[in-house]
């Protein structure tokens, strides 16, 4: 099950969190991974781990805000790899503050980065899917873009224009075979929530129904689910994994 052999998958934001053990999964269920992230040494971490474990892996240096890095990074994935069956936009910044207070610039970075960046890389990936008439696009969201959180206007508008798009897209590229979905993590066990006060942290836990916070390797698993051959027929979704938190 969820066989990803001579399949080629391209993780954003894959040096640590989320983005890392996303493509160590699905570098363990066959695919080759290219990825990407801001310092290429981070990436190369990843890479490096998963040749040791037999799997392909490229590391890039991508800014996927800045359009002219991308569309350089990308042109370096095409001298290694033919193609990208597998696109999973991970990337992603805070800069947490109250709107009163946010500057213009915490603004614009966070939805450059965020949502912007998606949009960059996608269009480019998505061309050569076209081509191929195969793909499978996946976004990562949070549960924060379904219901809101205070201090997090630019972060929550961005996460919220993430699920838009996916939906917007899925249905331009459903007729060539690509499906477009969507992640939406909650709170999750990753370096910014192990530097939260542990009275926060309970908090946190407290809101979930199933009174834990996620991990990494959950969120993982619901990717691999959305970038196999057996999630064929499921496009435009949003595939909550947050322990109930919100339904």
């Amino acid at each position: 099950m969820h066989d990803l052999a001579d399949q080629v998958a391209l993780v954003t934001g894959a040096s640590r969190g989320i983005g890392r053990q996303v493509a160590l999964n699905l570098s363990s269920h066959g695919a080759a991974v290219i990825l990407a992230s801001r310092s290429r040494e981070d990436s190369e971490v990843v890479a490096e781990s998963i040749r040791e474990q037999g799997g392909k892996a490229l590391a890039i240096q991508m800014d996927v805000g800045e359009p002219d890095q991308v569309e350089n990074a990308l042109a370096h994935v095409k001298e290694h790899f033919e193609r990208v069956d597998i696109l999973v936009n991970n990337a992603g910044i805070t800069r947490d503050n109250l709107l009163l207070r946010m500057k213009v610039g915490e603004w614009r970075q966070v939805l450059n980065v965020n949502l912007d960046g998606v949009f960059y890389v996608t269009r480019k990936v998505v061309m050569g899917m076209l081509r191929q008439r195969y793909g499978r696009v996946i976004n990562i969201t949070s549960v924060v873009g379904q219901m809101g959180n205070p201090g997090q206007v630019n972060y929550v508008a961005s996460k919220a224009g993430i699920i838009g798009l996916t939906k917007a897209l899925a249905r331009e590229v459903a007729s060539r075979n690509i499906t477009v979905n969507a992640v939406a993590p909650g709170f999750i066990e990753t370096d910014m929530t192990a530097n939260l006060k542990e009275q926060i942290r309970d908090q946190l836990r407290d809101n979930v129904p199933l009174k834990r916070l996620g991990t990494v390797e959950d969120v993982a698993y619901g990717v691999l689910f959305l970038a196999s051959k057996e999630a064929g027929y499921i496009t435009g979704h949003v595939l909550n994994i947050n322990g109930g938190m919100y339904m």
